[in-house]
């Protein structure tokens, strides 16, 4: 008998989706300082590891050999050896089972050979709250979904073991449901189309009555109940499944509309949500570059504004009145029109001088959980504040 330790909501997120499949050109690159051997830790995450033999972590699975000598040939276990070595003039890691026994004899007539938890992709820890709650919700069907109507006494709000009533639930087919509160709005930026909203996951509640209204029993919370929250089914959202990281569609481009964890900077393991979903091809694994830049900004010499004055302009200069960034266009008349006893004048306009800002790579992100038009993504490694408007590209091939 061999017990599998898993970790929770079947997030396994292991190297056993990681096996090549078939022997291909590998484009990978080795880090500057890959080592020739790495003894497996506890608390490492194949992104990790991936990124102390790899330049970019995410084309691990063109490098990963399995074993097929060893019980568990796809999986990665702390006290493993990987190897480096090159087949054909590439890359190609494989890993030595660690040492140590792994049987204990339980009886004379039963074994058991328990399995350490295997390296995860990423630390779950930054990702758990947003893995099954719905934080995201479709413009219309949370204006169509059931929603908290009243309570069966004069409270305002609900908790943990009070009754709600709820608009139209009429069957019993389900009976696990989530409440949700709309949040602000996820607009495209440059279509200005409405994406959706930011669902804030309220509770979870038990149906004890169908009816117009039904009556639900909050069963758990992580804050009060209001009239007007949203309830969907309890298991409208499907549990991520095991992903491996690997380049988003060659030519995407995308941006990040909202980050979800308070911040006004993004760095590290900060989550955010991009306007690219499964619409665009979108899955979980899909792994972005972050880029800064694009902006337009003031030429500050072309405007003068990086002139030095130490005098400083007196009022019979235009300065005075005008600021620097104002240029002298010319002589113009008549205005506001010919009848007005407005002699010729000065033409000064302001100088709008720009300049766009290069782009410059700035991090890398990973998706982890994708909806129709959104998906969410944690930020993996930063080497740039991030931020709310930045650019996101497939990595280039």
């Amino acid at each position: 008998m061999r017990v599998a330790i898993r970790h929770f909501v079947r997030v396994s997120l292991l190297l056993g989706s990681m096996i090549l499949l078939v022997p291909v050109a590998s484009g990978a690159e080795l880090a500057p300082d890959a080592p020739q051997t790495y003894v497996v830790r506890s608390g490492d995450t194949l992104w990790d590891i991936a990124g102390r033999f790899l330049r970019d972590p995410w084309l691990w699975p063109e490098v990963w050999q399995a074993n097929p000598g060893v019980g568990d040939p796809d999986l990665i276990y702390p006290g493993d050896v990987l190897e480096l070595t090159m087949v054909g003039g590439e890359p190609r890691i494989r890993a030595r089972r660690g040492a140590g026994p792994r049987v204990v004899r339980l009886t004379p007539h039963v074994r058991s050979s328990p399995l350490s938890a295997a390296v995860p992709t990423i630390r779950i820890s930054s990702i758990a709250p947003f893995l099954t709650r719905p934080y995201v919700a479709d413009a219309q069907d949370i204006k169509r979904a059931p929603y908290v109507v009243g309570f069966p006494d004069e409270h305002l709000i609900a908790g943990v073991g009070d009754s709600i009533y709820v608009r139209r639930i009429r069957t019993n087919t389900q009976t696990a449901f989530q409440i949700l509160r709309p949040g602000d709005e996820l607009r495209d930026p440059d279509s200005n189309e409405l994406l959706g909203y930011e669902a804030v996951f309220v509770a979870d509640a038990q149906l004890e009555r169908i009816g117009d209204p039904a009556k639900l029993k909050v069963v758990s919370m992580e804050r009060e109940v209001s009239i007007g929250d949203r309830v969907i089914p309890g298991d409208a959202e499907r549990r991520l499944e095991n992903f491996f990281p690997h380049p988003a569609p060659e030519g995407l481009r995308g941006r990040i509309i909202s980050v979800l964890n308070g911040v006004s900077q993004i760095g590290p393991y900060d989550v955010v949500v991009i306007n690219r979903g499964t619409r665009d091809g979108i899955e979980p694994g899909h792994v972005f570059e972050t880029y800064i830049g694009g902006t337009k900004e003031r030429d500050m010499v072309k405007s003068g504004a990086h002139e030095p004055n130490w005098r400083g302009p007196g009022p019979l200069s235009s300065e005075f009145w005008f600021g620097s960034d104002y240029e002298k266009k010319g002589w113009r008349a008549d205005e506001p029109d010919s009848n007005a006893p407005f002699p010729l004048h000065m033409d000064f306009r302001r100088n709008n001088q720009k300049y766009f800002k290069p782009f410059e790579q700035s991090g890398v992100l990973m998706v982890f959980r994708s909806f129709e038009r959104v998906s969410f993504g944690v930020i993996l490694k930063a080497s740039h504040f991030i931020n709310v408007g930045d650019w996101i590209a497939s990595p280039p091939s």
